[in-house]
């Protein structure tokens, strides 16, 4: 069995600390982007859902101003004589 040596775990510990700098300095560069992109994705989403609100909203509107009421017919008149 082989013991761990010092320079091999300076070596770890180095290569550790490098990547976490190194994807820090990354996501300092690419993360503004990414969270731009996912607003303005976001922002366009919401303007669809509005633009189809006010769309059925208006038709609605006007569907139920231009359909004329039914008239009520109950039935026929009938004159009944009173019979004594």
């Amino acid at each position: 069995m082989e013991m761990a040596s010092l320079t091999g775990f300076i070596k770890t510990l180095f290569y550790i600390i490098l990547f976490y700098y190194l994807f820090k300095f990354l996501m300092r560069i690419f993360a503004p982007i990414l969270m731009q992109k996912a607003v303005n994705k976001m922002q366009e989403k919401m303007q669809e859902q509005y633009r189809q609100q006010q769309e059925q909203y208006n038709n609605t509107s006007q569907s139920t101003k231009n359909t004329p009421k039914p008239k009520k017919e109950v039935g026929e008149y009938i004159d009944y004589e009173e019979v004594k």
